[in-house]
């Protein structure tokens, strides 16, 4: 083999055996040799304990992830050329899958897209980035102007990119927290940081500079139409609210009445907005107080008055550590949610966190119909949207569950 340009590391057995199996994360741990000078962000090939070639990623060493691999094949030369067929690749996938919603979904999915810590979400002529890794922060200028690049050649050119790089998981890979729109001369500046989104034929308002995570919740765009299939002449209670989305898409789909409900006053103040936006207010009421404690108090009382419930709680843990709390979390408030509704009523739960995986979901679920002395009929079991792939060597890419339940 010729010589090739990059430093190398070596990894231990249980590495080499991650990395054969396609998962591209090098814990800190795992190396047992480093040859070369090599600097944080710089690319390193990484090599097995007997040297067989394993793949080639970013270096750092301020993070526990101490490489984070672009590549497996040992053809690849990490230039321009590779990161356009990269983002080409991820957007066309997007055109392919998301047929006419692509004006609105999530353009790369980090290390589901082979762009390890990259997240880029669409709003229309507005891409929102959150950048984790070191090695593409320090090449964002070529990424961000491939993008631009890349939207002129569909004829859909972009008005703004917005960094949302406010999250403290930066600080564990030694880079700085901030946010402010990425300076081009092909791009805007100075936007108040609030668009409108069309999504299953709804209107939002869009904070990205505010809102949580880069503004919107993508993934659970058709959760929410397998939703509206149900709610034809139903009462429904959406708890967690947030932007409004799961109560309007019942709306949408023929709802009697829609309660929707979230702790934060900003998250009720923008659902309202949202409500009016598409002529809902009619058809809805908001209610800002804790998910929790509202259903206690609707449980004393032992009668709610809604037949289809919605629970889109946050992530209750983002670590393993936590996961048992987290259970005790979910399972709090489905079995009220199960005791509140009728025979026959209708049921939609999800779970956004990774580390509550499926099987501990489905665990937690029938205890707590047990407990409720009801059983569950599946309507259906549903994950992220498409432009959120899961990718089977990457467990992390698959954390969204969510199922839609008849309660008998």
């Amino acid at each position: 083999m010729a010589q090739r340009p990059y430093p190398r590391v070596a990894v231990t057995p249980k590495a080499e055996r991650s990395l054969r199996s396609g998962h591209p994360w090098v814990y800190f741990d795992e190396i047992t040799s480093e040859e070369g000078e090599h600097a944080d962000g710089h690319i390193v090939d990484v090599y097995s304990q007997k040297s067989r070639y394993l793949g080639s990623g970013f270096y750092n060493s301020h993070s526990k992830i101490r490489v984070r691999l672009l590549s497996f094949n040992a053809n690849d030369r990490f230039d321009e050329d590779f990161f356009r067929r990269r983002l080409t690749w991820a957007v066309e996938y997007r055109r392919a899958v998301m047929g006419r919603d692509f004006s609105c979904c999530r353009l790369v999915f980090g290390e589901a897209d082979s762009l390890p810590g990259l997240t880029v979400d669409r709003y229309g002529d507005i891409l929102v980035t959150q950048t984790m890794c070191l090695g593409l922060e320090q090449r964002k200028d070529m990424i961000f102007s491939i993008l631009i690049d890349i939207f002129a050649s569909l004829g859909q050119p972009l008005t703004a990119i917005f960094e949302r790089n406010d999250s403290a998981l930066r600080l564990k890979e030694g880079l700085t927290e901030g946010k402010g729109f990425y300076s081009h001369p092909a791009l805007r500046t100075d936007l108040d940081g609030e668009t409108v989104i069309t999504e299953n034929g709804l209107k939002y308002y869009v904070n990205y500079m505010e809102g949580q995570k880069t503004g919107f919740f993508l993934d659970q765009k058709y959760n929410r139409l397998a939703v509206s299939r149900i709610a034809a002449g139903r009462r429904v209670l959406d708890c967690f609210t947030h932007t409004g989305a799961f109560g309007m898409n019942a709306v949408l789909g023929g709802a009697e009445h829609v309660t929707s409900v979230d702790i934060s006053a900003s998250a009720i103040d923008l659902s309202r907005r949202n409500a009016r936006l598409n002529g809902l207010e009619g058809k809805m009421d908001f209610l800002c107080a804790d998910v929790f404690n509202l259903l206690t108090e609707m449980s004393k009382s032992g009668a709610s008055g809604y037949d289809l419930i919605i629970l889109d709680p946050p992530a209750f843990t983002k670590s393993n550590s936590a996961v048992k709390n987290a259970v005790r979390g979910y399972k709090e408030i489905n079995l009220k949610a199960m005791r509140l509704l009728p025979r026959g009523g209708y049921l939609a739960t999800c779970s956004c966190s990774h580390f509550m995986t499926d099987e501990l979901f489905r665990k937690m679920l029938r205890s707590a119909a047990e407990d409720a002395c009801v059983s569950l009929r599946q309507i259906e079991a549903r994950q992220q949207s498409p432009d959120h792939p899961i990718h089977w060597s990457i467990p992390e890419t698959d954390y969204l569950k969510f199922y839609i339940f008849q309660v008998v």
